[in-house]
């Protein structure tokens, strides 16, 4: 009769994280506020990757991409308040292809 320590060895698979993203667009007094900025550092302090821009329409424009606990509190507790005098009306999100953690956040020129 075999033991467990004569049973050959299962390979060990390296799941790797759940991640999910989501493309934003926000709403309101969006520009000229720090917004930009407040989001990359918001975003960096969740452990998040993607990017965000000003948009020539007068919204901001965000990829969200993490753990989706993170993404989500992002998405659904801190962008709707934003920074200090930032005044948004709308947080619209669409999901979106998780990037690599490895690329980080960056700010993108105005689109």
């Amino acid at each position: 009769m075999a033991t467990t320590a004569d049973a050959p060895a299962e390979p060990q698979q390296q799941l790797e994280p759940a991640r999910k993203a989501v493309h934003v667009v926000v709403k309101g007094r969006v520009q000229g506020v720090g917004f930009r900025d407040w989001t990359a550092s918001t975003a960096e302090s969740l452990g998040l990757a993607g990017w965000v821009c000003n948009r020539r329409d007068g919204t901001v424009e965000a990829l969200l991409s993490g753990d989706p606990a993170m993404v989500d509190e992002m998405v659904s507790r801190r962008i709707p308040v934003g920074p200090p005098a930032s005044a948004v009306t709308a947080v619209v999100p669409s999901p979106a292809e998780p990037v690599h953690p490895s690329t980080g956040f960056d700010i993108k020129f105005t689109v």
